[in-house]
């Protein structure tokens, strides 16, 4: 099996307009994605981002950020296993942030590197 990230974007507006109790069943909407993907053995790691951040440009260059739209900042990441992109994207489907408009998950496989 090969290693695919998942990277979610947007959809966090939706939870500002939450309230806790909403928060918290969403959230175990996550928990339980991530535990039925750790069961498949599936799930090798992940974490949400703060919004907060920086960029490095060329030249050393650091400014704020990141400043792109706020519907399409990424919110988090996943490490998982599958055997093939398509099985990946088959996971991704039943994405929790998928309830709200404008939530993505990006797949991208991991390439291997061989380590000197």
């Amino acid at each position: 099996m090969q290693s695919y990230m998942m990277i979610f974007r947007g959809g966090d507006d939706a939870m500002v307009k939450m309230s806790p109790d909403e928060i918290q069943q969403h959230m175990g909407q996550w928990f339980a994605w991530v535990e039925k993907l750790t069961k498949e053995g599936r799930y090798v790691s992940g974490e949400p981002l703060v919004m907060e951040g920086k960029v490095v440009r060329a030249k050393g260059v650091i400014t704020d950020g990141p400043f792109a739209e706020g519907k399409e900042l990424v919110g988090g990441f996943f490490i998982v296993k599958a055997k093939s992109i398509e099985e990946a994207c088959d996971m991704a489907k039943v994405c929790p942030s998928f309830q709200f408009d404008g939530a993505t998950v990006e797949i991208r496989q991991v390439q291997e590197m061989e380590h000197a």
